[in-house]
């Protein structure tokens, strides 16, 4: 399916749905959905996708420059969703990150970030996050497209369940403190305190309740061996990356996700063991200090280019 069917969707969706009632306007797109059956397959997409999120709030209509401005944005973001329903599609995986780009939240590269949310919860952001936050009066839900967040889901008084999706699948409590992460393949989740249930994308019948000290890593199809929550699993969000017998090469690869620009190991020394606790906010100390310990140098090509090799 063309990119400009699916934007003209999304563009008719935000239009039909501004709040002002236009005859008008219904017939128009009553006439260009019949037009195409490649028109009514977007727009099959547009009423899947409406099912499961509202979409665009419904709002009165405005006019001037601003209100333009804010449905092109309400546009962008039909469209980003649209994009993401074909998770396989060439257009989403290899062409153009809508999701992340077009998230309420965003952290970049060494950016970490606390939000409260309107009941209460906390979320804390780790780097490069990008999630959306959608409460209405039967849901609390977050969709994280990238990253890691830290959770305390309060109370609700109106008894809503917290619920995370990814592309992977669902994560779901009521009150409880839990971490999230997206990985490339799959999604991992590490229970603190109470419990989540967790289910994956394709078997939403048969979930998993994973309890305190409890964390499980699962894909859209299948979820793993329940393992125990690794010591200062969070410590990232008071700026530590704490490690207990690491290999080195997963350290620096953990160790890249705060700092801008290529860090490398060299594959002859990527099984040394590591551990230790080290600051993220200043990753070149935290690199300073691995030849002191390993016999290992840390080349610097510049300053976005390093390099761990045998000493």
């Amino acid at each position: 399916m063309r990119l400009e069917t699916l934007e003209a969707a999304a563009t008719w969706y935000v239009q039909l749905n501004d709040g002002a009632a236009d005859l008008a306007r219904a017939r128009a797109w009553r006439q260009w959905l019949e037009a195409s059956p490649e028109h009514a397959a977007a727009w099959a997409r547009v009423e899947k996708l409406q099912q499961q999120w509202a979409l665009v709030p419904a709002q009165a209509a405005l006019k001037g420059l601003g209100a333009a401005q804010a449905q092109r944005r309400d546009v962008l973001k039909v469209l980003g969703l649209l994009l993401a329903m074909s998770g396989g599609s060439w257009l989403v995986a290899e062409q153009v990150p809508y999701r992340a780009l077009l998230a309420q939240q965003r952290t970049g590269t060494g950016e970490r970030r606390s939000l409260q949310l309107e009941d209460g919860s906390r979320l804390a952001l780790n780097v490069n996050t990008a999630l959306d936050v959608r409460f209405d009066t039967k849901l609390r839900t977050i969709q994280l497209y990238g990253g890691e967040v830290l959770i305390s889901a309060s109370r609700d008084l109106q008894q809503r369940p917290f619920i995370v999706h990814t592309q992977d699948g669902s994560i779901v409590a009521r009150e409880a403190e839990f971490s999230v992460r997206k990985l490339p393949e799959q999604t991992r989740v590490g229970v603190l305190q109470a419990g989540v249930e967790v289910r994956s994308q394709h078997h939403l019948e048969r979930p998993l309740q994973l309890q305190p000290g409890q964390q499980v890593s699962f894909d859209s199809d299948y979820i793993d061996t329940v393992q125990a929550v690794p010591a200062d699993s969070t410590a990232w969000q008071h700026g530590m990356l704490s490690v207990n017998d690491w290999r080195l090469g997963d350290f620096i690869e953990e160790l890249g996700r705060y700092r801008p620009g290529v860090l490398r190991c060299a594959p002859s020394i990527r099984a040394l063991s590591i551990s230790g606790a080290f600051r993220i906010d200043d990753t070149d100390i935290a690199l300073a200090n691995l030849d002191q310990t390993l016999p290992v140098r840390v080349r610097y090509l510049s300053r976005f280019w390093v390099s761990v090799e045998p000493a």
